[in-house]
């Protein structure tokens, strides 16, 4: 039996039910049902503003109207082009109470990226910051639909009138006004015209398993693609993410919600989980980590996600040096592998600040939303990244196959659940070599990641298939490397790739950022060399260790499979054994040669020939072998 199968990974979840209930509602819907909840708790604040889960409701719902006045259908894609801001979340969710589709892009991007993404959506109308008019404005009329709409909002709209006008004296001054007359919709008249108009929202709602949303990723060949995710994708995270934190139910807490809203980790995770938990999104429109840390301090939230780069800020930030964490409940690390030695950082960070948690791994891609797995609240493995989610599934499989390999052999990681993408927007091709059907009939997303699964179903991640470079034909992982490097006392963070070299094809290249008070040079090169060979040798030695103590090579890592191959082998010989002695049979006649060689006088087919088997296949015969 597999381990996909046999999901061996269920002990380790305590409390954590195997198993969760999906209601066949869209992701408006579960804010509604959190909202009956808890009508009078906060669902977001934003810059000291607080708006609680019926003002929210109320606000989607005039959201939707004004989409409706403007044009906007079930079926039609409007692109959000917004950092995290309330109009952001008022347009996410009004636009599915319509059965629209929301297209979340980077608001950052380049005008030519924004062009691309407007013409690949065939949006209908995009919503952004005022701050990108002069960005935006000039590739309207160049879009390949002339009727698409500029809609502008502001930041100071949200805000309480004392700080809107505060807000507009220092930080709006930064950015040029948008003329008085252009091509473009305030934020205010939209809403404005909706409520005049007033048109009654659909009676019914849309499929559990319609699109919802358009997010943006390279996909496992790097180039971009379009993932088309569904209401019950989202909503599957966010019921399982909860469960899996060992800590719901999350009605009234409070989640610093920094991730961004146009990428899978902050919309999925720091935006719709919070919600539909009855949580409230404390956002942060931008990473500053002195703002951060202020937040920290004064808001007290009890959960907080992030990505490795954003811990490692917090470690260094002067204004925590004396706070009081212990509000924490939930610390999470996503987007991004967390090395061995920043994760020892962060939890000594976390003991040091009263907080009674440790960082929690969880890895995952946008073609899932973002998380599918998480390191169990009680059971942590040096180097993992945690195990499946409820309902989740994965499976280690052979490079280019979809053939299952055993316990603790690298190969390419797969992943099966209610949260895996409906498909890459008009790309049928690289849709059809992502999702895959197995022979357990299961869908398998192939994520374009190494990585190996344990006897107990515990993941761990190497590296993108992509990254991994080839030197005098020999495989090497960065991670690996950065792992080490990582760990030395002088250095900060690194980054190993490889460089073409006319030898080797590559070669092993590092960059090494190194700590404040450090100064470069060769004897710390040295020093850091010197770790790795280290390493190299300790990792020698195991090997060789392992060797002496099984030199039949029956390791306790030794699949399952294969084991029980040996066994059944043994039991036919067996069998066979017993057969002969008990039915003898008498050979009729003597045997005769077969072939032309002394030594294998009984091979069949052609004699034996020495040369033969000294001769170059050909490439027909090598790739059949391989593929046997």
């Amino acid at each position: 039996m597999s381990l996909s199968s046999s999901a061996p990974w269920l002990k380790y979840y305590g409390n954590v039910p195997h198993h969760l209930s999906y209601p066949q509602k869209t992701i408006y819907q579960m804010v509604k049902a959190a909202a009956e909840r808890n009508p009078k708790l906060p669902a977001y604040e934003f810059m000291g503003k607080k708006t609680t889960f019926a003002q929210f409701m109320q606000k989607i719902d005039e959201t939707a109207q004004a989409f409706l006045a403007m044009g906007i259908k079930k079926g039609d894609r409007v692109t959000i082009c917004m950092p995290n801001c309330p109009q952001a979340l008022h347009a996410f969710y009004g636009l599915n109470r319509i059965g629209a589709v929301s297209n979340m892009i980077h608001p950052l991007s380049a005008a030519g990226e924004i062009k691309f993404y407007l013409n690949f959506s065939h949006s209908k109308c995009i919503l952004t910051l005022n701050q990108f008019y002069a960005k935006i404005a000039p590739i309207m009329p160049e879009l390949d639909n002339k009727e698409c709409k500029l809609l502008l909002a502001k930041i100071e709209d949200e805000l309480y009138p004392y700080l809107a006008v505060g807000y507009a004296l220092t930080a709006g001054r930064k950015y040029p006004k948008p003329p008085k007359k252009g091509n473009y919709i305030w934020w205010s008249e939209f809403q404005r015209v909706g409520k005049k108009r007033d048109l009654p929202l659909p009676r019914e709602f849309g499929k559990a398993e319609a699109g919802a949303s358009i997010l943006y990723s390279g996909g496992t060949t790097g180039t971009t693609k379009g993932i088309l995710l569904s209401n019950m994708n989202f909503n599957a995270l966010g019921l399982q993410t909860i469960a899996a934190s060992g800590f719901a139910p999350i009605d009234g807490m409070k989640m610093l919600s920094v991730m961004p809203v146009f990428h899978g980790f902050g919309l999925g995770i720091g935006i719709h989980t919070a919600l539909i938990g009855g949580a409230c999104c404390i956002l942060v429109p931008k990473f500053n980590v002195n703002t951060y840390a202020e937040l920290l301090i004064k808001k007290q939230p009890n959960i907080i996600p992030g990505v490795p780069t954003l811990f490692e800020a917090l470690l260094r930030a002067e204004k925590l040096e004396n706070a009081d964490l212990s509000c924490l409940k939930g610390v999470f690390s996503g987007g991004d592998s967390m090395s061995i030695e920043l994760k020892k950082k962060v939890d000594e960070f976390l003991k040091m600040h009263h907080a009674s948690v440790q960082v929690r791994q969880g890895y995952g891609l946008t073609e899932c939303v973002t998380a599918s797995c998480l390191t169990p609240k009680d059971y942590n493995r040096v180097g993992s990244i945690g195990v499946p989610f409820p309902d989740t599934y994965y499976k280690i499989v052979k490079p280019g196959t979809t053939q299952e390999l055993d316990a603790n052999l690298e190969g390419e990681i797969c992943v099966s659940g209610p949260s895996v993408m409906l498909e890459y927007v008009d790309n049928p091709e690289e849709t059809h070599n992502t999702l895959r059907r197995h022979d357990d009939g299961r869908i398998w997303l192939h994520t374009g990641d190494l990585g190996k699964m344990d006897e107990d179903g515990f993941v761990y991640f190497s590296q993108r298939i992509k990254r991994m470079i080839i030197t005098s034909g020999y495989n090497v992982y960065p991670g690996q490397l950065e792992n080490i490097i990582d760990g030395h006392e002088k250095v900060l963070l690194s980054c190993v790739i490889g460089v073409k070299d006319p030898y080797k094809m590559q070669k092993v290249k590092a960059f090494v950022v190194l700590r404040p008070g450090c100064e470069p040079s060769d004897a710390v090169k040295q020093e850091i060399a010197a770790k790795r060979r280290a390493e190299e040798a300790e990792k020698e030695r195991q090997r060789a260790l392992r060797r002496e103590q099984n030199p039949d090579g029956i390791t306790d890592n030794v699949s399952k499979k294969k084991i029980r191959q040996q066994e059944k082998e043994a039991a036919e010989k067996a069998a066979k054994a017993y057969e002969a002695r008990k039915n003898p049979v008498q050979e009729s006649e003597e045997k005769k040669p077969l072939s032309g060689d002394p030594e294998r006088p009984y091979s069949r087919g052609r004699a034996y020939d020495p040369a033969h088997y000294g001769r170059k296949r050909s490439a027909g015969s090598d790739a059949e072998q391989t593929e046997e």
